[in-house]
């Protein structure tokens, strides 16, 4: 049932940020900067700073948000991402222990995958979606692409290499959502605190995605 659930918000706003912070408060901003911009779907990476803090923080601060964890390597990592109150949780590979532990809990886990049959391993052992990561490595929107004439019954989350430009080719091309990271973050806007610019970013993104969803 919880899969369902978070199926039914990643169809509803289609983009993920993930945000990777140095520094617990640069985090914060990061968050609701893209918040105003009207993104809901947030994953902190669990080698931010003070990850476990920032996912209760930011829980309280963006209650219209949905906040999860992401970068998991290991079960230890992953309870404490739980126990912090991350509401789905990203692996950047396919470990049975970890879904198994994600699904005994009800969190839903996505695990990052490559190929078919890393794909189909996932997701026949219960993960709610695959993220496709890196997706530009194998060619990216093509990729995507290919794979749904053997796969389409599996939800799929690109990730790495996702552009605003072309995060919609994704979804036209099958993807159930997109992540992206430093694309919504440019180093330049982050060093010189320019949220408002990061904001509309995320808007841009997000008005895009609206278009594609109505094709």
């Amino acid at each position: 049932m919880f899969n369902h659930i978070w199926l039914s918000q990643l169809q509803k706003h289609r983009a993920i940020a993930v945000i990777r912070a140095p520094e617990f408060e640069l985090g914060r901003k990061m968050a609701s900067s893209i918040a105003s911009g009207g993104m809901r779907l947030i994953e902190i990476t669990w080698n931010s700073d003070r990850a476990g803090e920032l996912i209760a923080q930011l829980r309280l601060e963006l209650p219209e948000c949905i906040i999860g964890s992401g970068t998991l390597l290991n079960l230890n990592d992953m309870e404490m991402a739980i126990a912090s109150g991350a509401q789905f949780l990203f692996t950047p590979h396919v470990d049975s222990i970890l879904i198994q532990a994600a699904i005994a809990k009800h969190v839903p886990i996505i695990p990052g995958a490559l190929t078919p049959t890393e794909i189909v391993s996932a997701y026949n052992q219960g993960a709610s979606c695959v993220k496709v990561f890196p997706v530009q490595a194998l060619g990216g929107v093509n990729y995507i692409k290919s794979l749904q004439a053997p796969l389409g019954k599996i939800p799929l989350i690109p990730t790495g290499g996702v552009l605003i430009e072309n995060a919609q080719e994704f979804l036209t091309a099958g993807a159930v959502g997109v992540g992206l990271s430093s694309e919504l973050f440019p180093k330049k806007l982050v060093n010189s605190g320019d949220w408002q610019a990061i904001g509309q970013l995320a808007k841009t993104l997000m008005q895009k995605l609206v278009t594609a969803s109505d094709h």
